[in-house]
């Protein structure tokens, strides 16, 4: 890592539309700048760097490339599911701290690779579950844990788009850990961890596409002493989008789109408009995780308390135990790097 006054170094591997977006809002991080950018083209890193930065942002043709760069402190994963694992792995074992895109990989065993190197290594790593970082799911965890809505029981999620069945896009194919359960899936189980903890079980039943994908799906995840979480997905319904967290005292609504909210309401009655609490993220949203992770280097953390590589862990292994009661086998690309 760089001297205390130096800028934390960042790259990018997968230059693509959210990674576009975290570049954009990278560059509202005080202390953080956008060193380079990895690319199986290096055409395509070339115009990503000169879109983000110009000619003082390197960019990579390969991503071996990227994490053989000695100016690089932390990459952002931003690649297909199945390459998360591999990609981190060699980010960490060459010293470099990593963020990486939900799901954070392809299959438990391959979180669990990831979290051992990070651990073992001592480097940082995070996945980049922005949703934990947006204030408005802030407030909600400091308005659950001071007891505005009692003991929370229950929690309610939905996140549906509407999608057009095409063999050539990643969300449709297998082999690049396509379908909805890892792609929108790992939102509100992320969700409902975040509020619950991790559940006792886990029931799933979903739909497949004609490519094998999964496309609308539903989990029920429950806990030994009567909590639960009732989750839903889609490919093919439009959703509001909503969270709800129900408590003994009341409820809280996280309004549309709940995985990166700017409004939550507490109730208290049925009868009550309640109280609605406006609070708008930063740029795209993507700043307050690119913040904390800067902030947990310059600090010298290996973990972020906020989205801790045990919940991660947790959440991983509530997509994988729905993934195989719907009949889904993802598969790690070890090829990556």
């Amino acid at each position: 890592m760089p001297d205390n006054g130096a800028a934390i170094r960042w790259g990018i591997a997968g230059p693509g539309r959210i990674a576009a977006k975290v570049a954009e809002d990278l560059a509202l991080v005080e202390g953080a700048t956008l060193a380079a950018v990895g690319s199986r083209s290096e055409e395509r890193a070339r115009a990503f760097a000169d879109a983000n930065g110009g000619a003082q942002v390197r960019a990579h043709g390969s991503y071996r490339a990227l994490v053989d760069d000695p100016d690089v402190d932390v990459v952002y994963v931003a690649t297909p599911h199945p390459q998360h694992a591999a990609f981190a792995v060699a980010c960490l074992e060459a010293g470099k701290a990593v963020l990486v895109e939900k799901a954070f990989t392809a299959t438990l065993a391959g979180a669990w690779r990831v979290v051992d190197t990070a651990r073992t290594s001592g480097v940082f790593a995070m996945e980049a579950m922005w949703t934990r970082f947006q204030p408005a799911v802030v407030r909600l965890r400091e308005l659950i844990a001071e007891g505005a809505i009692g003991e929370p029981r229950s929690v309610q999620a939905d996140l549906g788009t509407v999608r057009d069945v095409d063999p050539t896009d990643r969300l449709f194919a297998p082999e690049l850990g396509g379908g909805a359960l890892l792609d929108l899936g790992v939102y509100p189980v992320s969700f409902a961890q975040m509020v619950l903890g991790t559940p006792d079980r886990v029931t799933a039943v979903a739909s497949r596409e004609t490519t094998g994908v999964d496309a609308d799906g539903a989990m029920l995840l429950g806990f030994q002493d009567g909590r639960y979480a009732t989750l839903h997905t889609s490919f093919h319904s439009p959703s509001p989008g909503q969270a709800r967290v129900f408590g003994t005292t009341g409820w809280i609504d996280v309004l549309p789109r709940f995985h990166h909210p700017s409004t939550i309401v507490l109730h208290h009655d049925t009868n009550d408009p309640g109280e609605r609490i406006e609070l708008p993220a930063t740029g795209a949203g993507y700043y307050h995780e690119l913040l904390e992770v800067t902030e947990c280097l310059r600090s010298g953390a290996t973990e972020s308390t906020v989205m801790p590589l045990d919940d991660t862990l947790a959440v991983q292994g509530v997509l994988a135990e729905a993934a195989d009661q719907i009949g889904i086998v993802f598969r790690e690309d070890d090829t990556a790097v």
